[in-house]
């Protein structure tokens, strides 16, 4: 095998290869030897056919995979001997003709062509300082989070006939839904239990129906938002056919130590205890990933290197796929947003550079601390993952078998936390006490309230808020998870499914 650089211009490299024919030759011929005592040919016993018969018979097949398989072994060796490590998979391109080398007349010649991994001088992690916010549960918390327990468990208890019903009433309804006097695909239902002031339906239902009583029959006339998810229903007016079938009032709970009993806690003392743990952990939660996102903001600002083309490119076509598919859920366009594409194009593109810029950071402090992912680590994930999905285990476990692809996208987020748990023990971490509410803001929200007015978008009106987008078996989750994102990114985000009961919201 003969190796001659023949291009290198910044990253790229471009590699030619030359494997002579008597090689090939001695390839083929070990192929056909092994050949030799499995095939079973009509007139001749096993292990008694000639070579030569073979040859004739498999010759060019054989060789087809003789080449196949020496391209793959000589390319891989000569990255290894000239420890090049390329960002993506090369590009292979055979040169000449092919039926001379199948042949056996010629050299098997053929160009790799490829982007380098760039050479990355890591930053000193003992020099990073980040702060973590931390928030303290307040007794506030449990008894916030005590009431909404206690509302998850009301009952509801009929009212007498001539009961109104009153906002937090349970109404029982049958309906249907009119535009231009004619019923639509998913504007009937029977028996629906409508919370009255829950905001399960659109704009204006749910008001029009206080005061109401049983046996009642009401025309409630509303506008569906602009943005609602069915393109067919959008701003358009429609008037519900109503008939009141009952009405029913939410049962008061008392919080007492014989509520604490029905949810299996031994006493409402131990339920508090339960439910600040659980506070606890979320709010850690919290805080580690704000500290995560800071020292990944931090990792991009103190490393610069080249970034390969080919991945920047690659991963900038995922992320505009990816905004369209969620624009294409709003059943809308790039030319429907506020921003230019042009505009919207450089932001994602920033975003893509981002991306490459990190996973190389942290593949670079994995390889060179040794960090890796266990077998067990992943299988745990996959269980995580597959409690998601009660009664769909064995179709996931069968998903993730098939596609190695899906597993690397489990073991990533396991390794890129590992990475962040390894510069964290390196670099000082000073905790800043904060409150519950900026623990959980969002600092892209908060980024883009700080920006021009011209920049912001006008308020969007109220969509649908019961949605149930239908779960992936597997959600791409690297360094991207803790990026800045463009405030033009938002809009998209939203996902509102195309089907839904439309008098839902």
């Amino acid at each position: 095998m003969q190796v001659t650089e023949t291009s290198a211009d910044g990253l790229k490299r471009e590699l030619t290869i030359t494997v002579d024919a008597a090689n090939l030759e001695e390839r083929l011929s070990s192929k056909l030897e092994q050949m030799k005592n499995q095939v079973r040919l009509k007139g001749f016993r096993p292990g008694k056919v000639p070579i030569t018969h073979l040859r004739r018979t498999y010759g060019k097949q054989v060789m087809g995979e003789v080449i196949q398989e020496t391209v793959g072994e000589t390319s891989q060796k000569a990255l290894e001997d000239k420890e090049l490590r390329p960002a993506l998979q090369p590009n292979i391109e055979l040169e000449g003709e092919v039926d001379p080398v199948i042949a056996g007349d010629a050299d098997l010649i053929y160009k790799m062509v490829f982007e380098i991994i760039p050479k990355i001088d890591l930053t000193d992690f003992s020099k990073l300082k980040l702060e973590r916010p931390v928030a303290d549960v307040a007794e506030a918390d449990i008894d916030e989070a005590l009431e909404r327990l206690a509302a998850q468990q009301k009952k509801f208890e009929p009212k007498s006939d001539k009961s109104k019903a009153a906002e937090g009433d349970l109404a029982i309804i049958d309906f249907i839904g009119r535009i231009d006097g004619e019923a639509f695909e998913g504007g009937t239902a029977e028996d629906a239990r409508l919370e009255l002031g829950s905001g399960q339906f659109i704009p204006g239902f749910e008001e029009q129906l206080v005061g109401a009583k049983q046996g009642d029959k009401k025309d409630v006339k509303v506008t569906f938002p602009e943005e609602y998810g069915s393109k067919d229903l959008a701003g358009k007016e429609a008037v519900f056919e109503v008939t009141v079938k009952g009405i029913e009032a939410p049962g008061k709970v008392t919080i007492d130590d014989e509520f604490a009993t029905q949810l299996g806690m031994e006493s409402l003392e131990k339920l508090r205890e339960t439910i600040k743990g659980q506070i606890e952990d979320n709010y850690k939660g919290m805080s580690r990933a704000k500290l995560k996102r800071v020292m990944l903001d931090a990792l991009d600002e103190t490393h610069s290197f080249d970034l390969p083309p080919s991945m920047v490119e690659q991963e900038f076509n995922q992320i505009w796929h990816q905004f369209e598919h969620d624009l294409e859920h709003q059943q809308k366009t790039v030319a429907d947003l506020d921003q230019p594409e042009e505009e919207l194009r450089a932001d994602y593109q920033k975003i893509a550079e981002r991306r490459v810029r990190l996973g190389l950071v942290l593949a670079e402090v994995g390889d060179i601390n040794k960090i890796q992912v266990t077998d067990e680590e992943v299988n745990r994930a996959l269980m995580e993952r597959a409690r998601q999905y009660p009664g769909q285990e064995k179709q996931l476990y069968e998903f993730y078998q098939k596609n190695p692809q899906a597993v690397a996208e489990l073991r990533a987020p396991i390794f890129e936390d590992k990475v962040v748990d390894f510069v964290s023990e390196l670099a000082t971490i000073n905790d800043v006490p904060v409150s519950r509410e900026d623990l959980f803001a969002d600092p892209d929200a908060e980024a883009e309230e700080e920006k021009p007015a011209a920049k912001k978008k006008a308020p969007a009106k109220k969509a649908p808020a019961k949605k149930a987008p239908a779960k992936k078996p597997a959600a791409k989750k690297t360094a991207e998870t803790a990026e800045k994102k463009p405030a033009a990114k938002k809009p998209a985000a939203k996902k509102t499914p195309a089907k839904k009961a439309p008098a839902k919201k």
